[in-house]
This record gives structure tokens, C-alpha cells and sequence, in this order.
């Protein structure tokens, strides 16, 4: 073989390992921790249609590994080979509620924390029949008494924040959980207990019925649809609390690899029709970088640990 046919076999060697190379060459596969055809699942659905819309040759694989409240497939997404490949949906009961109940193979110190894309705000309400009906009503009746306030679950996001309000506030109060948010609604629309922690779209058909009232929101600030509604921090207690989703991986992943990852991410959640669909399924949508997303993930695992042992919870799941 001449030297021309050695010197051009070697260019189209080093071509095909550098092509060979680029990231990413194949498809990416993000697991839900939960079933298929709820919230965060077609959350998750909306950002992969707009992942591969926005990135050039990138395609995008969904998979539902449901379990364990979401233990399960979180596991599934902290432990494979970190390539970049395999993401996972960063979710706030499975990694910053769950831990320290116990039974979980992870803890936040392993996640690699890739970029946020929404938040579940939250408000009290003050239930039908209920011996209060605005912020200082509630607070009064609390300084003799505690107010019996439902949630979806023990332990959930919803009892946490419930709890850690109270614990923020000096109040006592009596969290009464129920098999998930539509039975506890029923229960407060029927007046069985004097308040529930919801979503504002939850919230929403009830208020405009008449048959709730908003007591306050948990974000910093007052949210358009609830104008009129205080938040906590204006009243003169320090909380905030919301559900939140996002992407994650497990540590390890190459540098470049991880850094394609978050400018991609990014650019996702920028996309105007992720944004329009994601709104019109009452999701509040925001970006918020690797640093921004695991400050607030941990900042969450810390209140929710001091609430949790406060309720004699910790490690019960071990």
C-alpha cells in the first residue's frame, strides 16, 4: 500500500473515532419513578418532544419504573453506568422526603443535578364549615387549638409542608392523611376537617364554588391566581414550599457530557410550545441550573428531615 492510500485510510479512521464519539450517538433514556398518565409523566412526555425538538439528532426515550413511591425507578436513574445515557426525573419526595424515611439504596449526595423545569405551588385552604376563614383567623384559632388539616399521604409532600408550617409558625395542628388529594378534597368540601394543603388548580373550581377559601399560598410572593391571598413570609413567618421536577443523573458522567446535558436542558425548557402545553396542564414552568436546583433540593431535605424526626418518622422504612 503507497503512502498516499496509508495517509488516507488513517484520516478516515480518525474520522469515524471521532464521529464515533460524539455525544450523544444514540438514543437517551429518561426513567419516571411514577406510572404512566400522571402529572410528572406526561411532564416528562412534553420535555422529551421538545428535547428532540430543540436538539439537533437527539432522540429521547421515556420509561415509567413506578415503586416504592418513587424509589424505585430514582434508583434506576443514580445507578447505571454514567455515560450520560441513562437520566432520571429528579422529583422532591424521592429525593428529599424519602431518604430520611428510610429504605431507599440513595441519598441526595448521590444525584448529579442536571437543570430544573417545574414547580407545584401550594396553598391552605380553610374547608367548608371550618372555624376560620382567612390567614389571621387561622392563626388565632391555632394558639388554642389544632386545626385538623388534611393531605394526600403520610409523609408526602403535602403532610410534610403542612407540618413544617406549623413548626415555622409555633402552632400545633393535627395532619389527617388521606389515599391521595381527590379524598381529602371530598373531605374538606363535605366539612369533615377545617383545612387542606392543594395545588391552585386543585383549589381553584372549589374557591370559585364557594365552597373553600384560600388561607394563604406557600411561595414569596402573591400568585395571580389568587390575588387576594397573603403568603406566610408577609405575615411575618419565614416559609416557602412547593413540589418540584427536574432532570438528574447519576455521578460520574464525563465532564463534556454533563456540560451538553445542562446547555440542553436548558434550552428545552426554553422552548415556547413546552411552555404553552406544559401551562395548559395547570404546571408552573421555571429553569433553574444545577447549582439553583440542588440548593433547593437540599434546602428541602433539610426541612423536611427536622419535621420528619420531629414526627418520630425517621428511618421507620429501614
Amino acid at each position: 500500500m503507497n503512502k498516499k492510500l496509508i495517509m488516507a485510510a488513517a484520516l478516515l479512521s480518525a474520522t469515524l473515532s471521532t464521529e464515533a464519539l460524539a455525544f450523544p450517538d444514540r438514543p437517551i433514556q429518561i426513567i419516571v419513578p411514577y406510572a404512566a398518565g400522571g402529572g410528572t409523566d406526561l411532564s416528562i412526555r412534553l420535555f422529551a418532544e421538545s428535547f428532540e425538538r430543540n436538539i439537533e439528532g437527539s432522540t429521547m426515550v421515556v420509561r415509567n419504573q413506578p415503586g416504592g413511591g418513587g424509589s424505585i425507578g430514582t434508583s434506576g436513574a443514580l445507578f447505571p453506568r454514567p455515560d450520560g445515557y441513562t437520566l432520571g426525573t429528579g422529583a422532591q419526595g424521592p429525593l428529599a422526603l424519602l431518604p430520611h424515611l428510610g429504605g431507599t439504596p440513595y441519598t441526595i449526595d448521590d444525584v448529579e443535578f442536571i437543570g430544573l423545569f417545574g414547580r407545584n405551588l401550594q396553598v391552605l385552604v380553610s374547608c367548608k364549615d371550618a372555624p376560620f376563614s382567612n390567614f389571621d383567623e387561622f392563626l388565632e384559632y391555632s394558639k388554642t387549638k389544632a386545626a385538623q388539616i388534611g393531605n394526600s399521604g403520610a409523609g408526602g409532600a403535602n403532610h410534610i409542608s403542612a407540618e413544617a408550617f406549623a413548626k415555622a409558625a409555633k402552632i400545633k395542628i393535627e395532619s389527617v392523611p388521606f389515599g391521595g388529594s381527590s379524598e381529602a378534597r371530598t373531605a374538606c368540601v363535605g366539612g369533615h376537617i377545617d383545612a387542606m394543603v392543594a395545588s391552585p388548580a386543585e383549589a381553584l373550581g372549589q374557591v370559585e364554588a364557594g365552597n373553600v377559601s384560600v388561607l394563604f399560598v406557600m411561595e414569596p410572593e402573591r400568585i395571580d391566581l389568587f390575588p387576594d391571598a397573603p403568603t406566610a413570609v408577609e405575615k411575618g413567618i419565614d416559609f416557602t414550599w412547593s413540589s418540584w421536577k427536574g432532570v438528574i443523573a447519576p455521578k460520574g458522567i464525563p465532564a463534556e457530557e454533563l456540560a451538553f446535558l445542562r446547555d440542553a436542558v436548558k434550552t428545552t425548557v426554553a422552548d415556547d410550545e413546552f411552555q404553552k402545553k406544559m401551562e395548559e396542564m395547570g404546571e408552573f414552568v421555571i429553569y433553574e441550573g444545577p447549582e439553583q436546583y440542588e440548593a433547593r433540593a437540599r434546602a428541602d431535605s433539610e426541612t423536611a428531615e427536622a419535621v420528619i424526626r420531629d414526627l418520630g418518622m425517621y428511618g421507620m422504612n429501614n
